[in-house]
């Protein structure tokens, strides 16, 4: 077992040299090509970036709306009542509700990857944040997800659209679309996404924003990507 996986790691990395950076169309055939795994791999691009998360002035968070999707089903939650919960069902949520939901989470049963709500139900989700804080599932009115328009929330969560935050060592990362796609709708979510990162920057960055571009499939190699070519350091 573990010789099938040494050799099949070797093979992914071979013709990858990890401190080359690589226009993004080549990064893209790169990663497609080597992403051989049994399944449908999820290509991954992860941002270094020039900022200290400590300091709230270099905190990058936000929302991007992948083009292409991200080939992965979105489980959504809605905290609603009356109309605004009816909305949700028809926008195509998988769980509606509101004291009721939160008895279902706090019994432990979470089946959702998307948490939202409306304003008037913020104070049921707020006892909820020790649960769903942790896990990055908080509704948050920065990121669309406090919201009066469910409706449109719930199908831009179902549809492509990807939150990020930077991580205590200044990298972000997404998920932007599965091997299986192709090349030119990644290259498309990966110009997308590196955009919205850029958009994102925080007043207190210093120096040079983004420093390194990574691309890379579950199971393979991290491909450096030109970060000038996708549209300017920063």
């Amino acid at each position: 077992m573990a010789s099938r996986k040494g050799k099949r790691m070797r093979a992914a990395w071979d013709g990858v040299d990890r401190t080359v950076e690589h226009e993004l169309a080549e990064a893209v055939r790169l990663v497609r090509e080597r992403a051989g795994a049994k399944f449908d791999e999820t290509v991954d691009i992860a941002i270094n970036l020039g900022v200290d998360p400590r300091h709230a002035d270099q905190m990058v968070r936000g929302v991007c709306d992948l083009p292409h999707g991200t080939g992965k089903p979105v489980r959504v939650a809605v905290f609603a009542r009356g109309a605004k919960a009816d909305e949700a069902r028809e926008a195509g949520a998988d769980l509606v509700g509101a004291e009721d939901l939160a008895e279902t989470i706090n019994g432990g049963e979470i089946a959702f990857d998307r948490a939202i709500a409306t304003p008037d139900t913020m104070p049921v989700v707020g006892r909820l944040g020790r649960i769903l804080g942790p896990r990055g599932l908080m509704p948050n009115p920065r990121l669309g997800t406090v919201t009066m328009d469910v409706a449109d929330a719930v199908r831009a969560a179902k549809g492509g659209q990807v939150q990020f935050r930077v991580e205590r060592a200044g990298i972000v990362h997404a998920g932007i679309g599965k091997a299986s796609f192709e090349q030119e709708a990644l290259e498309g979510n990966a110009r997308a996404f590196f955009d919205a990162i850029l958009r994102a920057k925080p007043t207190g960055a210093k120096g040079t924003y983004v420093r390194r571009v990574t691309l890379s499939s579950t199971m393979g190699p991290g491909v450096r990507v030109d970060a000038s070519a996708l549209g300017g350091a920063g």
